[in-house]
């Protein structure tokens, strides 16, 4: 088999369709499809039923997170979380592969990646160059809905991996952990508009655009080449570190990069500027459109 990436972080589409063609998929390594788009744009569980990787199965991140929660997609339970996995096949052992189907190549499934990790699963992949290059190199798919016999996942909740509202709050004058915001630049700046809530920044945060990490391709850049952007952005992967976004999905990306280079415990603040915006104080929204009018 080909070798593959630090930790598993990453499998290629040679790896995985040779896994596919060898019969491979099931109890010891699934295939989560954990595809989301916006419904007035893609039916990302109708995509799944009528095209997908051989064996695998459909991780429903709208079924799969806090529906008591204000704010989209937070963090089941622990309790939520294993069971949920645990009907797909998902058991303590397995190694998990995700991707999804978006055009950029790679969007949700860093999300689903990280959610494994936060409840203590180390085995877990992300398809370099997600279903759009799986598709373009000719590797096969399918509409045959596979039905995996159910496991058991025992979950336990790494705190290290994800920040809370309190903590970031906190932070903003202790300056404990580097903070990077992986919307793109308008928003960050509070120039433009974040799917109609009003933009801008936490204190103290640094900016890189989560696309910044993938090639024209849709593919991870080089380890060196996302060791040089960090670089540039003077965000030191020696310190403690933090990623944060619109909703907790981009900002999987960041600690998706920051896990090729080594570093395994960047945090996600899970309810990132969506729920930053409707709890911070005025003072600590940082937007340069308020600046401008002021």
């Amino acid at each position: 088999m080909a070798p593959q990436v630090l930790g598993r972080a990453l499998v290629t589409a040679k790896w995985l369709s040779e896994a596919v063609r060898a019969g491979r998929v099931g109890p010891s390594l699934r295939v989560l499809d954990a595809s989301w788009y916006p419904p007035q744009e893609r039916n990302a569980r109708q995509e799944f039923k009528e095209r997908h990787i051989p064996g695998a199965s459909f991780f429903d991140i709208e079924e799969c997170r806090d529906k008591s929660s204000p704010y989209d997609f937070m963090l089941p339970s622990p309790s939520h979380f294993a069971d949920y996995v645990g009907r797909l096949g998902v058991g303590s052992d397995t190694h998990v592969v995700v991707y999804d189907g978006d055009e950029l190549g790679t969007f949700y499934a860093p999300r689903a990646w990280w959610m494994f990790r936060v409840f203590g699963h180390k085995e877990v992949s992300v398809l370099n160059g997600g279903f759009k290059n799986w598709v373009k190199e000719g590797h096969p798919v399918t509409a045959e809905v596979s039905q995996p016999e159910p496991a058991v996942f025992k979950a336990r909740l790494n705190t290290v991996l994800v920040k809370t509202f309190e903590e970031m709050i906190q932070n903003v004058g202790s300056l404990r952990f580097q903070v990077v915001d992986s919307r793109p630049e308008g928003r960050f700046r509070g120039t433009e508009l974040d799917q109609g809530l009003e933009s801008g920044h936490i204190p103290g945060s640094v900016n890189i655009p989560f696309h910044s990490f993938l090639t024209e391709t849709g593919h991870e850049k080089s380890i060196e080449e996302i060791q040089q952007i960090f670089r540039e952005k003077e965000v030191d992967l020696s310190k403690p570190l933090t990623a944060t976004c619109r909703k907790g999905v981009t900002a999987c990306h960041i600690a998706l990069a920051a896990y090729l280079c080594g570093k395994r415990d960047v945090a996600v603040y899970d309810g990132s500027w969506s729920e930053w915006f409707h709890r911070a104080p005025p003072r600590y929204k940082v937007s340069e459109l308020k600046r401008n009018k002021a």
